[in-house]
């Protein structure tokens, strides 16, 4: 993997202003995949106006940018079903660019580090399927059995291996990617260092239940399992933080020892993980809701973690209530932009106040990408560049 200028922030290929010649032509716009209309919005950012919306396949996830930065692929899921596919758009026309190409059940998209694979995250199969990043073609399945719900991944900072999250397992698991192998596969606790808690957490079944926190009188604290969702590596690539809907915050995972080493509270339905274009704070999208599939108008909000001391610096509801979920941050960095999951909204969030804007979209929109941006590679997701 080409390294970082600076070896302490590998966010430093991706600062405001840093755009790699391969985005040269790219349309300025936002694009929206709704997952129960089969659709994508296209939003120009300049007059906050959807100016095109088109049909992709079914169930469409996410919009990611590929690892020469020369195409976006509308990851189609289908969920499970066996006609899942991936529609290639060209940025510089806005517009889709060929035919969707059959693949197995794409909830994700992710590339190698070294670009010589797109890897499809197979969430209902429990698989990797690593497949010629041009034509789609496979070329060899790294298999996740213990990984229930596999679907967001990070990077190591040197590209050796990757951290996948396992959503209906409230596991993460470590995948080598020279040896191809699964390393380990590791619960997650919002109460890590927690013995007296730990027993309740593991109580089966996704109704939330609730056990008395000896530190709050009269306060409680939830023992749900987890859900995982998505995962973002610290500026120095030791820790990764896993964003957990069910446990509503941030896990922190040291990625080399593989052990969870802190919990960060956020808000209700913690869930999509963007870092500012410093590299300085990481944006947690809140859903404002445990369960999959929500209401509009919850008790959405985005937290503001500062990296270097793990904590919550600045909180920003959504005014009227929403369900915030996955997007990315502006080229320049002066907005979020993420999809309202439950409420056929996108919302453009100012970065240096938290004022929202919404957007009208389709039927329960997922990940959208901002493009273009700034970096010389894409790992994948809705815009993951380094």
């Amino acid at each position: 993997m080409p390294p970082v200028s600076d070896p302490n922030n590998l966010y430093s290929e991706t600062v405001a202003g840093r755009m790699s010649p391969a985005v040269a032509g790219a349309l300025e716009r936002v694009y929206v995949p709704n997952r129960s209309a089969d659709t994508v919005s296209v939003i120009d950012p300049a007059t906050l106006k959807v100016i095109d919306t088109f049909r992709v396949g079914v169930h469409p996830q996410h919009v990611v940018p590929s690892w020469d930065l020369k195409t976006l692929w509308v990851a189609n899921n289908a969920e499970g079903r066996t006609d899942g596919s991936l529609t290639p758009i060209d940025p510089a026309t806005g517009k889709k660019s060929g035919p969707s190409i059959p693949v197995d059940d794409p909830y994700n998209l992710y590339w190698s580090p070294d670009g010589k694979s797109a890897i499809v995250v197979a969430e209902a199969f429990k698989r990797l399927d690593f497949r010629d990043p041009q034509t789609m073609r496979l070329q060899y399945t790294i298999g996740t059995p213990k990984c229930a719900g596999i679907n967001h991944a990070d990077f190591s900072i040197d590209g050796r291996y990757a951290l996948f999250t396992c959503e209906f397992a409230g596991s993460i698991t470590k995948i080598d990617l020279i040896n191809r192998t699964v390393v380990d596969t590791i619960k997650l606790s919002q109460y890590f260092n927690r013995p007296d808690a730990l027993a309740a957490i593991a109580a089966p079944g996704r109704k939330p239940k609730y056990i008395p926190d000896p530190t709050q009188p009269g306060g409680e604290i939830c023992t749900t399992p987890g859900m995982p969702q998505d995962v973002r590596s610290s500026p120095d690539g030791r820790l990764f933080f896993v964003a957990d809907m069910m446990a509503d915050g941030v896990h922190v995972v040291d990625g080399e020892s593989f052990k969870q080493v802190g919990f960060i509270p956020t808000d209700v339905g913690a869930h999509g993980l963007y870092p500012s274009r410093d590299g300085k704070k990481l944006y947690v999208a809140n859903r404002g809701t445990n369960k999959i599939r929500g209401t509009a108008g919850g008790k959405g909000s985005v937290s503001v973690i500062d990296f270097a001391s793990r904590t919550v610096v600045a909180k920003w509801p959504i005014p009227g209530g929403g369900s915030p979920d996955m997007g990315n941050v502006s080229a320049d960095g002066k907005y979020l932009w993420l999809s309202g999951r439950f409420d056929n909204t996108a919302y453009r969030i100012d970065t240096a106040s938290g004022a929202v804007d919404k957007i009208k979209v389709g039927r329960e929109p997922h990940g959208l990408t901002v493009w273009p941006q700034p970096g010389r590679y894409s790992f994948g997701h809705t815009g993951n560049l380094r």
